[in-house]
């Protein structure tokens, strides 16, 4: 064993700093909020809004402020929604609005399902509005990337936002997603017989946060987009331009939602 003046000069200090029992019990109170996710979006919505003034916010302004439009955007505090359900069920078949209604109406879901501004300090900082938008806009990069709305596509869909401008709740998210499956499951990803069992391992959310990141690369800016502007378009027009392939199998896509894709028609 090493004599305790030996740990000083390796660089073990730097574990030690960081494993203080301070930075253990923050790390501990995120990850509850994180793990606590699947259960409410509320909690995912509290780890945002806890993170606000960290540095992993600091650097996604500073990769969307790198971007004009959408440090315009940002600037201008533009408001979403509130949606009309019918009016986007309206817009024409195949278009971006009738897509986002039918599925949201088909699962069930609540097209309106996200916090209003007061939730995020009436969005008094760049911050506030960025988790703002973030999440009022969630759902439609699910039907945009084509992953499903549940646990199975959830963390190829925030990984996007993770890999576009390193949004820090959502980041966090996919970590302990990680962490939980590699420390809990006890199933090789090989030999399970399920989605549902390969949903729950290590390798699975590994691929589906390499999925994200990779389709994050290979999009132009979504922040910035203004969906409400492009309700009416074509989605798979809007998707070549904006440089996304969909994913349209497996179950993490809504494509395989039978329901789905009986309503759609």
């Amino acid at each position: 064993m090493l004599p305790p003046a030996a740990w000083k000069a390796m660089g073990f200090r730097y574990l030690d700093q960081i494993a203080s029992r301070q930075h253990i019990q923050q790390f501990l109170e995120l990850a509850d909020l994180a793990a606590g996710g699947g259960d409410s979006a509320e909690n995912v919505f509290r780890l945002s809004h806890r993170l606000r003034d960290s540095k992993p916010m600091r650097l996604c302004e500073r990769v969307l402020q790198r971007d004009p439009a959408s440090a315009a955007l940002i600037a201008e505090r533009r408001l979403v929604g509130p949606y009309d359900l019918d009016a986007l069920k309206a817009c024409p078949k195949g278009s971006l609005g009738h897509t986002y209604a039918v599925v949201m109406e088909t699962i069930g879901y609540d097209i309106n399902f996200f916090p209003d501004p007061a939730y995020f300090a009436n969005l008094e900082t760049d911050a506030d509005y960025i988790n703002y938008r973030v999440y009022a806009t969630h759902d439609i990069h699910h039907i945009l990337s084509g992953f499903s709305l549940d646990n199975f596509g959830e963390t190829g869909v925030i990984s996007i936002s993770v890999g576009q401008f390193n949004h820090p709740g959502l980041g966090f998210v996919d970590l302990i997603d990680l962490l939980l499956q590699f420390l809990l499951n006890e199933t090789p990803f090989d030999e399970a017989t399920s989605a549902k069992q390969q949903a729950h391992t290590a390798g699975y959310v590994f691929h589906m946060i390499g999925h994200g990141l990779e389709m994050a690369a290979q999009a132009k800016p979504l922040f910035p987009v203004l969906w409400e502007e492009r309700f009416e378009q074509d989605l798979e027009d809007l998707r070549n331009e904006l440089g996304i392939q969909a994913v349209r199998e497996g179950a993490f896509s809504w494509y395989s939602n039978q329901e789905i894709a009986a309503a759609l028609g």
